[in-house]
């Protein structure tokens, strides 16, 4: 066991290099995908003491099953094979392996779940709770401005920056995941909070290129996105339990609700897989149902 258990940390090194430096997943993302591996490595190291490129599908399929059995959710199954799928499809890359053992695993079915979405009654609530008068009131309004109405993941919105601003064409440039730029049309509406926002940070003379700044002149955290939108559903009297990516639901669902295409919604979001933007057809589907039956009750 001992010489297969150095070629699945030598394994290990290098492909996590790979999903940190070459996927430029994040720290989080990496620890985790890593987790995955090393519990997946101590089953077949101990079931059938084998190196990385001498595991066949069988073994996956008898690992995918021990999960099963110890009461393993399915998507917690389904986290696990993805992870096996990536950790093979480097060894292929890398031309270890021939074909990888994973590529015909079914993924477990998993349970559809709708994402949490704010009408468009209850964004209005809440953006009429900050004070504009302030300076801290126009930033946190510009904030779930654009978080709405550009569709922002939080990272996405923390990381913008004063010359990703192309007011004159309309757009802001936003980099998403694995550092991928897209140009996302931003409101004009949004746009004259940030100018107004702008404007008071101006008088203190911050030279940062961030855009949203706390009062320290430094950049905001998630904590703070999330802090910020939850004291505003709250003035809002809103009992929902809220988070800022509800605000990107709200937005693709209201997009599609209003006809657009899921391609068009698709890069707008910035997701990799059309598959990740179909989830806001269903729930169209789903609102437009339950409008109906309210409706024929009446």
């Amino acid at each position: 066991m001992a010489e297969n258990l150095k070629k699945w940390e030598d394994a290990g090194r290098k492909y996590r290099a790979y999903i940190r430096m070459e996927r430029r997943l994040s720290a989080n993302s990496v620890e985790a995908y890593m987790h995955d591996l090393r519990h997946f490595a101590h089953y077949i190291l101990r079931c059938f003491d084998v190196a990385p490129h001498h595991v066949e599908r069988a073994m996956i399929e008898k690992y995918l099953t021990r999960l099963h059995e110890e009461g393993s959710q399915s998507t917690s199954q389904a986290r696990r094979l993805s992870g096996i799928r990536s950790f093979f499809n480097f060894l292929l890359l890398r031309e270890k392996i021939e074909t990888s053992p994973a590529e015909l695993i079914e993924m477990p079915k998993l349970p559809r779940q709708l994402p949490d979405v704010l009408s468009t009654e209850q964004i209005d609530r809440i953006l009429a709770t900050f004070d504009t008068t302030t300076k801290k009131g126009l930033r946190d309004r510009a904030i779930v401005e654009v978080l709405y109405s550009c569709g922002l993941r939080v990272s996405e919105l923390t990381s913008l920056r004063i010359s990703d601003l192309f007011f004159g064409e309309g757009y802001i440039r936003v980099i998403g995941k694995g550092d991928k730029q897209r140009l996302v049309p931003i409101s004009q509406q949004a746009r004259e909070f940030i100018y107004a926002y702008l404007d008071e940070r101006r008088k203190e003379e911050h030279r940062s290129d961030v855009l949203f700044l706390n009062n320290r002149g430094k950049a905001l955290t998630r904590v703070m996105i999330f802090t910020l939108l939850r004291q505003a559903a709250e003035r809002a009297g809103i009992e929902q339990k809220i988070h800022p990516h509800m605000l990107r639901h709200s937005f693709a669902t209201h997009l599609i609700e209003g006809g657009a295409g899921i391609r068009q919604v698709q890069e707008l979001l910035g997701h990799e897989s059309i598959l990740t933007t179909e989830i806001y057809t269903h729930l169209d589907s789903s609102h437009l149902r339950k409008t109906l039956e309210e409706h024929l009750t009446l």
